[in-house]
């Protein structure tokens, strides 16, 4: 799949980890391309946008700071779910296997 989820675990747990990430990640790549456009905050479907993937980025919003008008904490986020999904993949599988 060339857009959808890289998943380096073979068992089914891992597979819904995999799953998982992919889709908070898929939600925070969504967020930060829809704040280039002049989106109403207060549509049912950016509130549900930002209750997924706020508690993602606040955090790391708290630690790193901005670039001027640049945020770039989604792609520092996605870089990190991307490890810790992979890392928690391996783990699964181990412990599985």
């Amino acid at each position: 799949m060339l857009f959808g989820p890289q998943c380096v675990g073979e068992s089914a747990a891992a597979q819904i980890i995999c799953l998982l990430f992919w889709i908070i990640g898929f939600a925070i790549f969504i967020r930060a391309i829809s704040s280039w456009f002049n989106v109403d905050p207060r549509s049912p479907i950016m509130q549900a946008l930002y209750s997924i993937t706020e508690p993602v980025l606040d955090p790391i919003r708290r630690i790193m700071p901005r670039l001027g008008m640049i945020d770039l904490s989604p792609l520092v986020a996605i870089f990190l779910l991307i490890f810790v999904s992979q890392a928690l993949q391996l783990l699964v599988d181990d412990m599985v296997l």
